[in-house]
């Protein structure tokens, strides 16, 4: 029945992207996919190699890097001071960036952590007094908070904050520093302009790690300003030292319905793309028809 052979094509699918992640194939998760338990079980059932953990957190969790190309991005941020990792919404490139910091952190090969985002939302020229700041920025910088709560106890955490070993703030108030011993993460670099990127990279001080993540697909800025992230991803290809990680719809560990999600966008994106070029072509004056 047409029904059976989509179940089947699924369970194939999810055996095949678990092969990917971990290179194996478990008896127990085979086990669990034949019996039916298939929603989550990719996002679930991970691989218990204990070297894939990067950080112990609270309540006994165990936070790793879960895909192949998140495991690039680990072995990317060993190997090289600065990673640009770049990919769509819920692969995991934000949380594994934090994770990384942490245990950075955790063995003292950094003295702080900095995590920034452009502040599009809140108007990056950030015209407002300080009192303000915290309640206009924080829920913009929600997500970083998110990953750390998820790593760090709330005692420790509330500690690291206070002694500023670990910051979170806007791009802007980067501008002027010199940032050393630090493992610093630029969250949503798609939403800088190509001087706010440059500024952010020249302030990398000694023995410091930057982790630069971005989703080309969602720019914030204004229509007439070009994203910084594009430029620097391509002029800064072959420097050695410098990384660059693709991730994709097959690193998206959220729901399994986000996949598709992107996957469907993303084909709308080719054929607006290709209907644009399309439009262009005819509307040249060498194409003129009168």
């Amino acid at each position: 029945a047409p029904e059976q052979i989509e179940t089947a094509k699924e369970k194939i699918e999810l055996i095949v992207q678990y092969l990917q992640r971990n290179g194996h194939l478990s008896e127990g998760y085979f086990e669990q996919i034949l019996g039916g338990d298939d929603a989550e079980t990719v996002d679930n059932f991970v691989d218990r190699n204990p070297n894939d953990i990067l950080v112990f957190g609270p309540n006994g969790k165990t936070v790793r890097a879960r895909t192949q190309n998140q495991k690039k991005m680990v072995h990317a941020a060993d190997r090289n001071d600065i990673v640009f990792a770049i990919g769509p919404a819920g692969t995991g490139k934000t949380y594994t960036a934090v994770a990384l910091a942490v245990r950075a952190l955790k063995n003292k090969l950094v003295k702080k952590i900095i995590l920034t985002r452009p502040a599009v939302e809140a108007g990056e020229s950030l015209g407002f007094l300080p009192g303000d700041l915290k309640e206009k920025i924080d829920p913009y910088l929600r997500p970083l908070y998110d990953a750390l709560d998820d790593m760090i106890p709330a005692d420790k955490l509330g500690y690291y904050m206070s002694t500023r070993t670990i910051e979170i703030a806007p791009l802007a108030y980067m501008r002027g520093r010199t940032l050393d011993n630090a493992f610093i993460i630029l969250d949503e670099a798609q939403n800088t302009n190509d001087l706010q990127l440059k500024m952010f990279l020249t302030r990398i001080g000694a023995n410091a790690k930057a982790i630069i993540t971005g989703d080309p697909t969602q720019i914030d800025l204004p229509r007439n300003m070009r994203s910084g992230l594009e430029k620097s991803t391509k002029i800064l290809k072959n420097i050695d030292g410098i990384a660059h990680i693709e991730l994709n719809e097959e690193d998206v560990v959220r729901h399994r319905l986000v996949k598709a999600i992107i996957k469907a966008y993303d084909k709308e994106k080719e054929k607006e793309d290709a209907a644009e070029e399309e439009q262009g072509h005819y509307s040249r004056p060498r194409h003129n028809r009168h």
